[in-house]
């Protein structure tokens, strides 16, 4: 008598061979997938990515200057973003469409030659289509 583990062998290659032409690809088709939850991309667009760090000097407290700093940072960031498909459709998008901004800011205390300030990363997300 077989072993069982014998008989899921063929039984699996078998079943392979029903599926696998299911995912052939024929010329000029093109597959994409998606992960779920994100917009689906059309056929000659490009996603792109772009970040930026940058050091402000100022008080990293509690107090009104500190939290107007931060708004500050934070507000570079999302103009540079706002910017980024202008520069894209100068350089080489036909449209250009946002889908995500991102921004952190850590603090950095005065520590030995150090000026204290905050750390901000900003990072973006767009979908072009190209010239």
């Amino acid at each position: 008598m077989m072993s069982p583990s014998r008989l899921l062998l063929p039984a699996g290659i078998g079943l392979l061979f029903l599926i696998a032409p299911a995912f052939a690809q024929t010329p000029g088709q093109r597959i994409m997938a998606e992960q779920p939850g994100s917009s689906p991309r059309q056929e000659g667009t490009v996603r792109v990515q772009s970040s930026i760090s940058f050091f402000i000097v100022g008080p990293t407290g509690e107090g009104d200057e500190a939290q107007k700093l931060r708004e500050r940072a934070r507000r570079t960031v999302y103009e540079m973003a706002a910017h980024e498909c202008d520069l894209l459709r100068e350089v080489l998008a036909k449209d250009c469409r946002m889908e995500s901004v991102n921004s952190s800011i850590n603090i950095n205390r005065q520590y030995g030659q150090q000026q204290e300030g905050f750390n901000i990363n900003g990072s973006m997300s767009l979908q072009i289509t190209l010239k």
